[in-house]
């Protein structure tokens, strides 16, 4: 052989010919020369475009990379001394009424855009901006959030933990096929998105009193395997293209509006029964201890992580809570304002799915990265609820929403 391969790394060839001297004058022997060195060149050209394409890749991956980390800073920048446009989907529910009250005070009414896909009472039309937004229509929401000029997007569309189990095909297209639908939109148009998730994010598998913020989830309802989903994909979305994605694990949430498809809503449910009938037959048993808030913290906490600097923020994924009581602890407290409430149990498939729910939640990073605090206390809450429900349905042909409780 003529040639010889005298050195080769991962990144280089050195090859060297032999000169044709004296001893090599046969036409046989340089066709063998030049065809071998012919060869040896082809190959060469071939791992330097090898070697090229590696390292073009590994400069696209950085630039990727590298673009998520600017579009961080270009979100904390443009989010300074402005005043968003937000986008609530979902909003006839319970959270996403109060929370647009909330926020309105704050950013003005005409900043704050209330959408869903049904029709909304005359005070709901005359407290601010509602349109319609079918989560399932992506074209839609583009037209949305080109027109309204939004800045946040608060996603409350779900069906909820009970509701969902009823209907399964209808809560995959909601629940997961809507996340996909915001979450792209979000990173489209550069948006900041909330996205609440729920003690139905852990299933029997947790870690139950209590619940820390990191640890094994595998939940075993629809609604409870969407919404990790959700927090996962919302994960990856900040750390791979720099998405401004926040999302609070919310508990049973605690509203005077008249309940419908949670598993906690036996909280709401006594109230407006009770109240009203003076008996209430419950769905879980007594001793079943599960988290809870009261709805003004619920919102409080809402507000203030969207403002929270991102630094501050060590993950894009937070437990908060108020307290955890049973139905006999609540009952029992209600019944200082209802001496004569009668209570009966029969348990239901509901507490199936509370059994595998935490117990306590541990929501201590919340408090120590963005100070978060709670206000209401299981006496508190209950002489608001009494309040509430006194003055604004009992005696009153109120109207009751779709989609009401939250978990």
């Amino acid at each position: 052989m003529l040639c010889y391969l005298q050195k080769q790394t991962e990144y280089s060839i050195e090859i060297s010919f032999l000169p044709i001297t004296s001893s090599h004058r046969s036409q046989t022997q340089r066709r063998r020369y030049y065809k071998s060195r012919s060869s040896l060149l082809r190959l060469l050209k071939m791992l330097a475009g090898r070697f090229l394409a590696l390292h073009a890749h590994k400069i696209v991956v950085r630039r990727n990379f590298s673009g998520a980390a600017n579009l961080k800073q270009l979100n904390n920048e443009r989010n300074q001394n402005r005043i968003p446009k937000i986008l609530i989907t979902g909003g006839l529910g319970q959270l996403g009424s109060e929370c647009a009250k909330l926020l309105r005070k704050k950013y003005g009414k005409e900043n704050v855009i209330l959408s869903d896909i049904i029709k909304p009472s005359d005070e709901g039309l005359r407290s601010g901006p509602f349109i319609f937004a079918d989560i399932l229509d992506f074209k839609g929401l583009q037209k949305i959030v080109v027109n309204h000029r939004v800045d946040w997007l608060i996603h409350f569309s779900a069906l909820l933990s009970a509701v969902g189990e009823q209907n399964v095909p209808l809560a995959v297209r909601v629940n997961i096929e809507g996340m996909h639908n915001v979450i792209e939109l979000a990173k489209q148009y550069n948006l900041r998105i909330f996205v609440p998730s729920t003690i139905g994010a852990f299933g029997p598998e947790s870690p139950r009193n209590p619940t820390p913020n990191v640890t094994i989830q595998r939940p075993r309802t629809i609604y409870g395997v969407s919404k990790v989903h959700a927090e996962l994909l919302g994960e990856y979305y900040y750390h791979r293209f720099g998405l401004d994605f926040r999302c609070l694990r919310f508990p049973g949430v605690i509203s005077s509006d008249p309940p419908s498809g949670g598993t906690t809503d036996y909280a709401v449910s006594v109230f407006h029964e009770g109240m009203r009938t003076g008996k209430y037959e419950c769905y879980l048993e007594p001793h079943t201890r599960m988290p809870m808030m009261y709805i003004e913290d619920c919102l409080n906490a809402l507000l203030q992580f969207l403002n929270a600097p991102d630094e501050l923020l060590r993950r894009r994924v937070y437990n908060v809570t108020a307290m955890s009581f049973t139905p006999e602890e609540l009952f029992s407290e209600i019944k200082k304002h209802v001496p004569n409430l009668q209570i009966t149990y029969k348990p239901d498939s509901r507490q199936l799915i509370a059994d595998s729910w935490p117990q306590v939640f541990d929501d201590s990073e919340a408090r120590q990265d963005w100070g978060w605090q709670h206000k209401y206390d299981i006496s508190g809450l209950v002489s608001l609820m009494v309040r509430d429900v006194n003055q604004n349905w009992l005696g009153k042909n109120g109207e009751q929403r779709k989609e009401n409780g939250y978990v």
